[in-house]
């Protein structure tokens, strides 16, 4: 991979604020949850709501955001996004000390960034795609998702030990410093940037909302990747609740155990990120997108198989790590690859559906996991899950395809249209 400066200095400061971003959330990782047990003392159905309602309901307040977000200037909306998740978050340290802090603030808060974090990656992608050259789309977001990795394999077990030291809502405080200082790195990024206004005049027309969709669904490439990542990303992040309810409920796993299970398999998403230049250059992207789209789907079902003991956490290590070191190669693949695909006047309105769709799938199939687990356990649970899983692949195109729409053709390099990230 080329070197950090090779993007240009507008580049190095977006990454460093994603970075911090990142960072922070890391170190955040799961606290309103955690919160609700320790200080609400909050029941499982209050936190299972939490985790599923919150981010619907945030789907919901982001709908009529994606239009807007399309005729603002990007960088200033993901500032303010930046800013609101700043003191969302920041208002829960302040409850706490006041004795204020309630279930109901926590879900709000819980809404409120899932909102303003899908705002935000909409006009993130579209101020990337007008910030680097198409050819350069793979190699920046392999960066962001690099970053991403090592924030979620280092942040959880420091955050840990922040709450350990300095109470529940230390990592919270973290989170919120991460937004504030990813909204100072956005501002440092400079440059002069012009407000798109909608055709026909500087209204917005009824039903551009849909417009995301429109295109989605419209383009056969596109809807077949998008109906797959619904379903695949749905049940790998449905599945990891019941995994969470196995291994310390059912199989007695230790707190520790319990963390470098899910830390550890983090550092593969550095593997495959990195690798994701290379192998697309070597393969092409289409069939990195077909190959490695159906390995990320195909270990989900090792994890029905979990035993006790230390047979049991080498097996959960081993399956997170297949599947995140494949998650990991094709998000950035997926992600370059939509943006080519979508021209530069519907960029966020795409985004924030794709998004949207992802966040309603997760609470959807999460949801129901649950039930499910309820009835017949959490093992044959995540077997069912990861039966289902397979599924996903068979949606994805086998043939090539056709020319970005909107008249923007898709960059050459090599013998395939240059490649990018989800």
């Amino acid at each position: 991979m080329t070197g950090g400066g090779a993007l240009g200095r507008r580049f190095a400061w977006l990454w460093a604020a994603y970075a911090a971003s990142a960072y922070g959330s890391g170190l955040g990782f799961g606290a309103l949850p955690l919160i609700a047990v320790l200080v609400v003392h909050a029941g499982p159905a209050e936190v299972s709501a939490l985790s599923a309602a919150g981010p619907a309901v945030g789907a919901l307040i982001a709908l009529p955001l994606a239009p807007w977000v399309e005729f603002r200037r990007k960088r200033r909306v993901m500032i303010a996004t930046d800013l609101v998740r700043c003191a969302a978050m920041a208002s829960i340290p302040v409850a706490h000390a006041f004795g204020r802090l309630g279930f109901v603030q926590l879900l709000v808060v819980s809404a409120v960034v899932a909102a303003a974090k899908i705002a935000f990656n909409a006009a993130s992608g579209a101020f990337l795609k007008a910030l680097v050259r198409p050819e350069d789309l793979l190699v920046a977001n392999a960066r962001f998702e690099s970053t991403n990795w090592s924030a979620l394999a280092i942040g959880p077990p420091l955050g840990g030990a922040a709450i350990g030291l300095f109470g529940p809502v230390a990592t919270v405080l973290a989170d919120a410093a991460g937004y504030l200082l990813s909204a100072l790195g956005i501002a440092a990024i400079g440059g002069r940037e012009d407000a798109p206004r909608p055709a026909g005049g500087g209204r917005i027309r009824a039903g551009a909302v849909l417009d995301g969709w429109r295109h989605l669904l419209g383009d056969p490439a596109l809807r077949a990747l998008y109906l797959d990542n619904l379903l695949v990303s749905g049940l790998i992040m449905a599945t990891q609740p019941l995994l969470t309810v196995l291994l310390l409920g059912r199989l007695g796993f230790t707190p520790w155990q319990y963390g470098l299970a899910f830390a550890a398999p983090c550092l593969g998403g550095l593997i495959g990120s990195r690798l994701a230049p290379r192998v697309v250059a070597r393969h092409g992207r289409h069939r990195v997108l077909r190959v490695v789209g159906t390995l990320r789907a195909v270990w989900l079902i090792g994890l029905a198989f979990v035993r006790p003991g230390t047979a049991g956490l080498v097996t959960v290590i081993a399956v997170e790590l297949a599947i995140i070191v494949n998650m990991s190669l094709y998000n950035p693949v997926l992600a370059a690859h939509r943006l080519e695909r979508t021209p530069r006047r519907l960029v966020a309105r795409t985004l924030a559906a794709w998004s949207i769709g992802q966040q309603a799938a997760v609470a959807v199939l999460t949801a129901l996991g649950g039930l499910l687990a309820g009835a017949i356990g959490p093992r044959a649970a995540i077997a069912v899950a990861g039966a289902l899983v397979l599924a996903g692949p068979l949606l994805r195109p086998r043939r090539g395809e056709r020319a970005p729409r909107g008249g923007e053709r898709a960059p050459r390099g090599g013998a395939e249209p240059s490649p990018g990230r989800s």
